[in-house]
């Protein structure tokens, strides 16, 4: 079973920014009984002002935590990043969009739920709506329980459909390709080769603001 969890920021910069040269993603995360925590990691390049031949880089780190329902086993899940977006709202706010996927939940067989339930009416407890429960460092929101998408479901197109689902990364890059990109600039920038980019990516037809995916 795979779940989808959106996510929105606003990150300010300390800085005046006119342009975002480049940027990437990564993130890290570990799973504690049914709890998921992580961290975004959003860097990349920026220029000052219009005119301005030089760039700076930025980086910043977004934590974020997810509460799943105790329904589900976390003992195979996954989490991967199923899509970002960014724009920068003015000059100094970027805002990001970040779309995870949770991919191998199992739900607890009916025998294992129904004892837990008995065990709540003997202790008279009020029942629960079972939902998942989305939460923040940040701040503390609920939001509905995220709709359940088929792997094959065509209302989802993951950027990792070239990817071999018998293998994972847990901390991997999504470079969106700038105006001034070339194929040898990019594996140059993340220290890699053609063969891996081709592994997950087509490079025939890049076109600004594709996402490539670079194995770490």
């Amino acid at each position: 079973m795979e779940k989808i969890v959106p996510f929105k920021r606003d990150i300010l910069f300390e800085t005046k920014v006119s342009e975002i040269r480049s940027i990437s993603l990564e993130h890290t995360y570990e799973i504690n009984n049914n709890l998921i925590s992580g961290t975004f990691i959003i860097s990349g390049n920026y220029k000052l002002t219009d005119t301005s031949t030089n760039v700076d880089p930025f980086k910043f780190e977004v934590p974020f935590d997810i509460s799943i329902d105790s329904r589900y086993k976390l003992d195979k899940a996954t989490v991967d990043i199923n899509d970002f977006f960014y724009e920068l709202i003015n000059n100094e706010t970027l805002s990001v969009s970040i779309t995870l996927i949770i991919d191998n939940l199992e739900e607890k067989e009916a025998r294992e739920m129904n004892e837990k339930n008995s065990k709540k009416i003997e202790k008279k407890e009020d029942p629960v709506t079972e939902q998942l429960e989305l939460t923040s460092k940040e701040e503390s929101e609920k939001s509905e329980e995220v709709q359940a998408v088929s792997a094959n479901s065509e209302t989802v197109k993951s950027i990792f459909d070239n990817m071999d689902e018998n293998e994972g990364y847990v901390v991997y890059k999504v470079h969106i390709v700038t105006e001034n990109d070339t194929i040898e600039s990019i594996i140059e920038k993340y220290n890699t080769t053609k063969e891996s980019l081709e592994t997950y990516n087509n490079l025939n037809d890049l076109k600004i603001g594709d996402k490539l995916i670079v194995p770490a």
